[in-house]
């Protein structure tokens, strides 16, 4: 049996064992004018050393022939507003995905039960009114099914009326002006994503150009981030908690130049917990350095799992109880993270999306 398989021991199991008290200030509400002046902290696994640092830093606290993974993935302008066109009242929806017959998958939200055949009229950033869906079905999870009408495309839709669909706990999820930037990486280029992956944010091209200088490199996967990534585990017990499932690839042509990293001594450092699981979910299968690897992954990566595609992790400061800090807990320790969660308190680290980052080796 693998260490995956074996899972957490029945007391790390609790849920409750991953939650912390986080002072409201502390969550970062804006990004910060330079992305790489987010500050940085070290957590030495081997030592537990904890070190105080800045995103700038990165090329002397890494190695020559080290390799940095980021996901390619770019976030969709996937909220929509609008309203009811048979009551008037107000309507919000997330896109999720759609099928090639033009059929979307969406979270709706508005008073009382839309009805078969039912629409949707959307405004735009300006309030004016612009597209209309129709409401076909109801589906599982509390999904709907809608598609645009006149011949409108998904993507037509979300570039005339779609916002930035931010995290609720930024501004409430109300997007300005700046956040179709800066809610954006910098190596951004596949559409997919309706949640940033966040740690790529503080990256700049700059700062990335003194990587390559310094002989460490950026390799691209691909995960589109899906709704569930940032939510809170709603379960008391990690072995009930359903992971959602998201979509993402390896290319044989990356996978190749991973495999001369390890070959030539250096380390393979994820750039966000995204590109982490797509590692992990590639080196499920054994000849995944060569053929590489794509797929959906439901990857839940809990403490007792081993690690085998990655040496360290970029990775921002993340919501208690969510499986993205479980994730860090089993990558380097409950109490060694809690305890610079705790410290990241105490110094004032600016925390989620928007915020500071920590980077484990």
């Amino acid at each position: 049996m693998s260490a995956a398989e074996e899972g957490p021991s029945d007391t790390q199991q609790d849920v409750s064992i991953y939650d912390f008290q986080l002072p409201r200030e502390l969550i970062a509400q804006h990004p910060l004018p330079v992305r790489s002046d987010a500050r940085l902290m070290l957590v030495e696994r081997s030592s537990g050393q904890i070190s105080h640092h800045h995103v700038r830093d990165l090329p002397e606290l890494l190695m020559a022939g080290d390799s940095l993974v980021v996901n390619d993935s770019r976030v969709i302008a996937a909220r929509l507003v609008g309203y009811r066109a048979a009551t008037g009242g107000r309507w919000e929806g997330l896109y999720l995905r759609s099928e090639a017959g033009g059929l979307g998958e969406l979270l709706s939200q508005t008073r009382g039960k839309l009805q078969p055949g039912e629409r949707i009229t959307l405004r735009d950033l300006q309030g004016r009114e612009q597209e209309q869906l129709e409401f076909v079905a109801r589906l599982e999870h509390g999904h709907v099914a809608m598609r645009p009408l006149g011949d409108r495309s998904w993507p037509e839709v979300l570039e005339s009326c779609g916002r930035v669909p931010l995290p609720p706990y930024i501004r409430d999820g109300c997007m300005v002006d700046q956040d179709r930037q800066r809610y954006q990486t910098v190596y951004a280029r596949r559409d997919g994503s309706v949640a940033a992956p966040t740690a790529g944010l503080h990256l700049t091209e700059e700062l990335i150009e003194r990587l390559r200088k310094a002989g460490q490199r950026l390799l691209p996967v691909t995960l589109h981030v899906g709704l569930g990534t940032f939510r809170p585990i709603s379960a008391d017990r990690l072995d009930e908690h359903k992971m959602h499932s998201e979509w993402g690839e390896l290319t044989p042509a990356v996978a190749n130049r991973l495999a001369q990293t390890r070959q030539q001594g250096g380390r393979i450092i994820a750039v966000g917990t995204t590109s982490l699981r797509v590692l992990e979910s590639a080196a499920s299968q054994p000849d995944w350095l060569q053929s590489g690897w794509s797929g959906d992954t439901d990857l839940f990566i809990q403490p007792g799992y081993r690690f085998h595609a990655i040496d360290g992790l970029l990775t921002n400061f993340h919501l208690p109880r969510s499986s993205l800090l479980v994730l860090v807990a089993a990558l380097a320790g409950r109490e060694l993270i809690l305890q610079a969660y705790r410290e990241a308190v105490e110094q004032q680290y600016r925390f989620y999306s928007y915020g500071d980052c920590m980077l484990i080796l």
